[in-house]
């Protein structure tokens, strides 16, 4: 890799470990298709103590959203409460009364994943299609809701501040191909062909400590330096999710392309990408067991058309 990276680094890094036509000019889920009935069988297998951890974030108007890119926190709101059944607005019901409420959010506000349909690179998405495949009616193709019944692996948690000595990373730390072998390593765990990797840069836990979410939402940001594609691509993961809120360092390393990593990996390896992930608890059960591998199961809601999804993944042990 050269020292300074630009545009010219993501188109070589873009063609270099592009997936277009692997699994068929009709393919929709990209690196997903390594994921095999059984590579589910022996991740299941992994469930030893009946522990499940959620690693979803709380999905209200306290989340990490500042209105960058046009997202805000989810607007929770009672179409039927306590109210209209005290004062006899459903009288009209025999017997039964009840409370219903609707939410209204961004897709990609909380713990969410990435369809293929989310990023665009030099004018096309994954499997070399174009901007017309994605209209104001939603994806008519690449669309979350491909991915409705394949996102069941096994998980691996790299605790990249453990690694280093530290509860947290700082803000423009990156994360490079040896840190992830390093990690691995320390906690006897090897990545391979259809994992989902669980990558932590501790920034909730800062977060967390500085009561506030600040500029966590398109702020700068521990993450993912463009040097990881290599590894991504020859390990053969299924996806990989962060808990940041882009799951690459920020600022990026190259001037001219914003978060160059997800043009390399969603858009020309088709992979599934996850942000916003809190790993926190996770994490210091992984350390105190030594167990860093698990059953991740974290299907995305089948909204058709969508070009991603809000999730509650669950990481059994």
């Amino acid at each position: 890799m050269p020292d300074k990276m630009d545009i010219n680094t993501v188109r070589t890094l873009a063609k270099q470990y592009r997936n277009w036509g692997k699994w068929g000019a009709d393919d929709e889920r990209g690196t997903l298709n390594y994921i095999t009935p059984e590579k589910i069988v022996a991740a299941a297998r992994l469930v030893r103590q009946g522990k499940v951890f959620s690693l979803a974030i709380p999905f209200d108007s306290t989340g990490p959203q500042s209105g960058f890119g046009g997202r805000t926190n989810p607007l929770h709101y009672m179409l039927q409460d306590g109210g209209d059944v005290a004062s006899g607005a459903q009288d009209f019901i025999p017997g039964l009364r009840y409370c219903d409420d609707a939410v209204t959010m961004p897709l990609q506000c909380a713990t969410q994943w990435d369809a293929l349909s989310h990023i665009y690179f030099d004018g096309t998405m994954y499997n070399d299609r174009g901007p017309e495949w994605v209209n104001s009616n939603g994806a008519r193709a690449n669309s979350i809701d491909k991915l409705k019944d394949k996102i069941v692996s096994r998980g691996v948690l790299l605790d990249i501040p453990r690694l280093r000595g530290t509860d947290w990373l700082e803000p423009g730390e990156a994360i490079f191909p040896a840190d992830l072998d390093a990690a691995a390593q320390q906690e006897h765990v090897a990545v391979g062909r259809g994992d989902i990797v669980l990558i932590r840069t501790g920034q909730m836990a800062h977060v967390a400590a500085n009561g506030s979410w600040g500029r966590y939402a398109g702020g700068p940001a521990p993450g993912l330096s463009l040097t990881v594609a290599e590894w991504l691509a020859t390990n053969e993961i299924a996806g990989y999710a962060t808990d940041t809120w882009g799951t690459e360092v920020i600022p990026n390393e190259t001037p001219d392309v914003f978060q160059p990593l997800h043009c390399v990996a969603i858009v020309n390896m088709g992979m599934l990408v996850g942000e916003i992930f809190t790993l926190e608890e996770l994490a210091a059960d992984c350390a105190s067991d030594g167990v860093y591998e698990f059953l991740f199961v974290a299907p995305p809601l089948p909204i058709t058309g969508a070009v991603g999804s809000p999730v509650n993944p669950q990481a059994i042990k």
